[in-house]
């Protein structure tokens, strides 16, 4: 009797076993993914449009641009009008010879080329504008990817870990049919009850883990980020050469923005040296003169021209020291821009050496992890099934190809993540 629910019991395992793999093989070979799934494509599309940072930025270069058009221009000319020597007792004009009503205009002309200097320094502070709105999406793309493939990474974990839950579901099933022909005692069937609550906990931790990385992907995709992910794995662009990487830093956004600042304050040591010249004011009056001369004739009008000039003769407190000072505000900013290429350039190195080693596990994980996993496991079970092993080595077998399949899975996903922060670090100037 014991043999015939033996024979049974193998009969419905291998049914399971063959059914299991067709499974398998859907979940794996996958190539037409639905068409409403979002894709990283649709998701970088969707960042670059509602990076409001950005724009922000974009906003403020077109506000400075204006302002750089006004900054150039003289001020405006100045109307002066008035009554002088008027006698306060009768109020009569005519009175005195010397009443006059006088009406001038004035225009001030600014020191040496101070308004060409000044228009061309608020043109770089709008370059800067420019090329931080650039920096700003090329790292928002780039979070854009990291939180993206990490939605995609805790989805497939739970596809992964769901697919042994399945797998030790069984083997409840086997231990339990086991334990009634007395095969094997109850432990084996409280293990495998108990590595099903185990990986329950895994499913737990990983929709923890997808709903705070769509939470961040939000930021910019709104409720599109809770959609369902295309299945097949993100691809991204191809990365250039390191060297090439590094030899191309100085074109990077933040570096540029960095030489627009430069440029900025050098106008400000330009525009410092423009106040050691005289600044001109200019005037023309036009004077009406009341009353009759003593032979009866009216009073001849008058006109004066007027010229005023800055005397910058005392330079040691105020003209050397902005001088100074606009100096000291270019060495600064050239520091930290040398200090910016130092650091993307140890990023480049960093991550670069990162994708690599990743690529490295990623090729040892397909090619010799992830089958000999499996073999061990398909080995394992039969070797159970045959009462050759305990149940201790079966439920250690699955856990390790469990293990070695996430493994394989994170490795491959923060390989794509490393890539991601080096097509940051490529970052030029876009159209």
């Amino acid at each position: 009797m014991q043999n015939i629910h033996t024979e049974s019991f193998f009969l419905d395992a291998k049914s399971y076993w063959c059914r299991w793999s067709k499974v398998m093989a859907i979940l794996f070979f996958t190539v037409s993914p639905p068409a409403y799934a979002l894709s990283l494509q649709e998701a970088e599309a969707l960042t670059l449009n509602n990076d409001f940072l950005a724009q922000s930025q974009l906003t403020r270069q077109r506000a400075l641009n204006e302002s750089a058009v006004a900054d150039g221009q003289l001020n405006d000319p100045q109307m002066t009008l008035g009554l002088f020597n008027a006698p306060l007792d009768k109020f009569d004009l005519d009175s005195e010879p010397n009443t006059q009503f006088r009406l001038g205009v004035n225009q001030s002309f600014p020191r040496g080329d101070t308004l060409e200097f000044r228009a061309q320094q608020t043109q770089w502070s709008g370059q800067e504008r420019y090329y931080q709105a650039q920096d700003q999406l090329a790292q928002s793309l780039r979070s854009t990817r990291e939180h993206f493939l990490d939605v995609y990474y805790a989805v497939g974990a739970q596809i992964i870990i769901d697919q042994s839950h399945q797998y030790f579901s069984q083997l409840v099933d086997i231990a339990e049919s086991f334990y009634r022909v007395g095969r094997v005692n109850q432990q084996d069937v409280l293990r495998a009850q108990l590595e099903l609550s185990r990986l329950h906990e895994r499913v737990i931790i990983q929709q923890k883990n997808e709903h705070i990385a769509r939470a961040a992907l939000s930021r910019w995709l709104d409720m599109r980020a809770y959609e369902e992910l295309q299945q097949d794995f993100p691809q991204l662009d191809q990365i250039s050469p390191e060297q090439s990487i590094i030899d191309h830093l100085i074109l990077h956004p933040m570096v540029r923005a960095s030489d627009s600042t430069i440029a900025y304050f050098q106008q400000g040591v330009a525009i410092a040296k423009e106040q050691y010249k005289p600044g001109w004011t200019l005037g023309i009056e036009y004077r009406k003169r009341f009353g009759d001369e003593f032979n009866g004739t009216e009073r001849d009008d008058q006109m004066a021209a007027l010229v005023k000039v800055d005397l910058p003769l005392f330079t040691d407190k105020r003209q050397d020291r902005r001088l100074s000072s606009s100096q000291y505000q270019v060495s600064a900013v050239k520091d930290v821009r040398a200090d910016q290429l130092h650091v993307l350039r140890q990023a480049v190195l960093r991550e670069y050496s990162t994708y690599s080693k990743l690529a490295e596990q990623s090729h040892l994980y397909t090619t010799r992890l992830l089958p000999d996993a499996q073999a061990n496991s398909n080995a394992s079970l039969k070797a159970y099934q045959s009462g050759v092993v305990e149940f201790t080595t079966l439920a250690r077998a699955r856990i390790t190809q469990l293990d070695i399949q996430l493994e394989a899975l994170r490795i491959k996903t923060e390989q794509a993540k490393a890539q991601a922060r080096i097509l940051y670090l490529m970052t030029k100037e876009q159209a």
